[in-house]
């Protein structure tokens, strides 16, 4: 087991490797920003280092201060949760090379699977369905790029292959507009991940958004813990999550199940990671894999019963996997509200002190959170302050419990979006399940 680890994140993500780590008898060090002082983990830590100032870039994106935390408080792995470092292949391979243990994937594996134009190759080599596209990068000749989407057919869509988070995409309906939105999302892409790599696949109308779970050790032993349905979204980025995906069989999931897990070993995967795609239609199309924990994933914890975060240490720590796939049963329905510090209806950041804050509870509730009453809520980072998660036997239970426990929660100080949630939920469409990924935008009236 590994002894002790860094928890190079912040947040409820930090909070909840700690809680796992606890379980385990890891000892933890939490590195944190001038602006973090106050965080719940790094309170609760057995050791804290202040690894620079508020801004990301000096602080949790700092890795040699990550790393050099982790070389003074003797620490044999580093955990980096997600965003920030999490899916950055130069800093696994640094961190393997200083000496530790990175929680998660190999350096090689999250560059493979990184770019967006590599894992496509991989995925169709090993019989997972993609989204039709040019099955590479574009290059500078404009009537080859003409002709392609020509072939395809309009609309398309302009994807950095670097890209992620809903950045570095650009829609185009003709071929009047395509020239300049390739040479615009090069330029984007340039700026924002230093790659200006772009391809192109069709645009699908009125997809949803269908991820799968997975888990990976050493030794080749590779299983899926179902899907989840993430097509509640604003701006590309997920609002409400659950688990399964309403409309998806048994046999769909098997099927995808296996072919997911085929490819993973393939490519010697390990730890957690998820494998996203959209779905139309009856099919499945292949369009990122994200190679680290996911914000969603106490859904797939809550309706199989593993604990993914445990599962990654103990992978780290040179554990076979305690399951093989008969063991996986998906019991019940689970929901993710991601509760942020934001206007409800303008979405406008609204960082400052909570002055109050009581958690709702109940039977099947869940709470994510690292505030408490008299935190102050940092403007440097993401807004997301709070997980809401319920669980219930069937989907009509777990929203009804959900809708329970957005009634029941209190944050005083600052606006958040729980009203906007709420509203999702009363909604006779979302209630009934199977929306696309435009259905929020539309009914917000920004699309």
């Amino acid at each position: 087991m590994l002894d002790k680890i860094v928890i190079a994140n912040r947040g409820e993500i930090a909070l909840r490797i700690l809680r796992a780590c606890r379980e385990l008898g890891i000892k933890t060090v939490a590195v944190h920003s001038t602006a973090d002082y106050s965080l719940k983990h790094v309170l609760l830590a057995d050791e804290s280092v202040c690894i620079g100032p508020a801004p990301s870039p000096k602080s949790y994106l700092n890795m040699p201060a990550i790393i050099s935390a982790a070389e003074v408080t003797d620490s044999v792995a580093i955990h980096p949760g997600y965003g920030f470092l999490s899916e950055n292949a130069d800093f696994a391979e640094r961190v393997e090379k200083s000496g530790f243990v990175f929680i998660g994937p190999k350096a090689d594996v999250i560059r493979a699977m990184g770019d967006k134009v590599s894992a496509i190759r991989i995925m169709k080599a090993h019989g997972v369905p993609c989204v039709p596209g040019s099955g590479g990068p574009l290059g500078d000749d404009g009537d080859e790029n003409l002709r392609i989407a020509k072939d395809i057919g309009y609309p398309v869509i302009i994807k950095a292959s670097g890209g992620g988070g809903g950045r570095g995409m650009r829609v185009v309906h003709n071929a009047a507009a395509l020239l300049n939105a390739i040479n615009v999302t090069k330029a984007e892409a340039l700026a924002a991940f230093g790659n200006d790599q772009v391809y192109m696949e069709k645009f699908l109308e009125r997809p949803r958004h269908i991820e799968f779970q997975v888990l990976a050790d050493n030794y080749g032993n590779v299983i899926h813990l179902g899907e989840r349905d993430c097509s509640m979204q604003r701006r590309h980025q997920k609002v409400i999550e659950e688990a399964p995906a309403p409309g998806i069989s048994a046999q769909q999931r098997e099927t995808m199940g296996e072919r997911v897990v085929e490819a993973c070993r393939a490519v010697g995967y390990r730890s957690a990671g998820t494998l996203e795609f959209l779905y139309q239609d009856g099919e499945f199309y292949f369009i990122e894999m994200n190679t680290r924990i996911q914000v969603e994933h106490p859904v797939t914890e809550l309706v199989t019963g593993v604990d993914l975060v445990k599962a990654q240490l103990l992978i780290a720590s040179g554990e076979k996997l305690p399951y093989v796939q008969k063991d996986i049963e998906i019991r019940g329905h689970a929901m993710e509200c991601r509760i942020n510090a934001e206007d409800a209806k303008t979405f406008m950041p609204s960082p400052g002190p909570i002055k109050l804050f009581h958690a709702p509870g109940g039977p099947g509730i869940r709470v994510d959170s690292h505030i408490y009453s008299g935190y102050n809520v940092p403007p440097n980072y993401d807004s997301l302050i709070c997980k809401l998660i319920a669980h219930g036997d069937t989907r009509d239970t777990a929203i009804a419990r959900m809708k329970n426990a957005l009634a029941e929660m209190v944050v005083e100080g600052i606006r958040t979006n729980t009203a906007l949630h709420q509203e999702i939920f009363n909604h006779a469409a979302f209630r009934q399940g199977g929306l696309d990924i435009h259905y929020l935008e539309r009914r917000l009236g920004l699309k």
